[in-house]
């Protein structure tokens, strides 16, 4: 009598959404995806903005729209709209390639992990911490120039718009960027060091242009960058870094809220 042979396990994209135990493939990621996420995220960044622009043009006449095309390089809300695009492509394709390439539950395949109310409270803390360590940093190196930034704060309202981007999106997707992709492929690859120094130093690199003409801020935003990284070096988890990235990011928009009058008066606040 022949014996049977169990079949062998199928990979269905729909298992890991609906809760059903599958067996899984090999961990993300390869360096086959950090090529193609690079590739992807520099064409979308890149391109976003350009479309963006024409669609513009081809809308002004239609739409009545009175702003100067040129001036859209300077418009706090047409760059922060762009920016937006580019971040829900760039965090498609990660999801894609997590649950449909490798089929895994998106928060699994990202290490997001679990957090309970206590340890949610220390990083919340720690993230003040962080902000009080930079803050007095920045007394031993203060500015001594204007940056690009500095002019998104055009208005109140764009104020506005930029301190809630930076808690409530740029966060989120800056951790998941760094260290949610780049950061376990090069640990896999080159050791935790390597993973923390590189991700740091990328993390502060995508910076530059907002600061350009005020190198103490890219120090800042390394040092920074090396505590959220040795972070998820050792939490091995994506969570407490996207906790103390929003902490800090909000305190210091809550410190330039108060001296800005309720950001009435930027000028030379951010110095």
């Amino acid at each position: 009598m022949p014996l049977e042979h169990p079949e062998e396990p199928v990979f269905d994209p729909i298992s890991p959404l609906d809760g059903a135990a599958v067996p899984h493939p090999p961990e993300p990621w390869t360096l086959l995806d950090l090529l193609f996420f690079i590739v992807f995220a520099v064409f979308t960044f890149a391109f976003t903005g350009i479309l963006a622009l024409e669609a513009y043009s081809a809308l002004k006449p239609v739409m009545g729209w009175t702003l100067p095309t040129r001036a859209l390089g300077q418009n706090t809300f047409f760059l922060l709209g762009v920016q937006f695009v580019a971040y829900i492509l760039i965090f498609g394709y990660v999801y894609v390639l997590v649950v449909y390439h490798y089929r895994f539950r998106f928060w699994e395949g990202i290490k997001w992990g679990h957090l309970n109310t206590r340890t949610i409270f220390s990083y919340v803390g720690g993230g003040i911490l962080l902000t009080i360590g930079i803050q007095i940093a920045a007394t031993f190196l203060p500015d001594k120039g204007s940056f690009p930034l500095e002019k998104m704060f055009s208005s109140q309202d764009a104020s506005y718009a930029l301190a809630a981007f930076a808690v409530i999106i740029g966060p989120f997707m800056e951790e998941l960027i760094f260290r949610g992709v780049l950061f376990p492929i090069f640990e896999a690859r080159a050791g935790l060091a390597f993973a923390i120094i590189l991700t740091a130093a990328l993390f502060a690199a995508m910076h530059i242009p907002e600061y350009s003409g005020a190198w103490n801020h890219v120090i800042f935003i390394f040092m920074v960058g090396l505590v959220l990284s040795l972070t998820r070096g050792l939490a091995r988890s994506l969570a407490p870094c996207v906790i103390l990235h929003v902490t800090y990011n909000g305190c210091l928009m809550i410190l330039l809220f108060f001296a800005t009058s309720h950001f009435h008066v930027i000028q030379g606040a951010l110095k």
